[in-house]
């Protein structure tokens, strides 16, 4: 009969992060965006929206994006601390980013800066399309 035998602690691995993981942006490209050296190509506003409307707004939103080639867009979903809220979107928009409809879109996220929404926003950057080159 088989023993149940309690998990072995696994060395770290040392293989690269499978496709899908989504990394911080670099800090210099998070400040050229910042400081407007680099152009976010489009923005969409979720803010005020339940979650299944800004689920299927934003999906739609980076298709498109994605699609017409660009790069870096800006996602607001509000800091959420108003009329009581706890920032539902805030919370579920990076949580969404992991799904297999959004993940192949995505290359990575960040908190933007303060003037463009600070926390209650996020820089996106698309994934390359397709044989496109860097």
């Amino acid at each position: 009969p088989a023993t149940l035998m309690p998990p072995q602690p696994t060395a770290p691995s040392t293989a690269k992060p499978s496709a899908g993981v989504h990394h911080p942006l670099e800090k210099p490209v998070k400040r050229k965006i910042a400081k407007g050296r680099l152009a976010l190509e489009a923005r969409i506003d979720l803010h005020g929206l339940v979650q299944s409307q800004a689920h299927a707004i934003l999906l739609d939103f980076l298709i498109r994006a994605h699609e017409r080639g660009m790069r870096h867009v800006l996602v607001i979903t509000g800091k959420g601390s108003s009329m009581g809220s706890e920032g539902a979107l805030k919370r579920a928009v990076p949580l969404w980013f992991s799904k297999p409809e959004f993940r192949y879109l995505i290359s990575s996220y960040e908190p933007a800066a303060q003037h463009h929404g600070g926390e209650g926003a996020l820089y996106i950057r698309l994934s390359r399309r397709h044989g496109e080159r860097p």
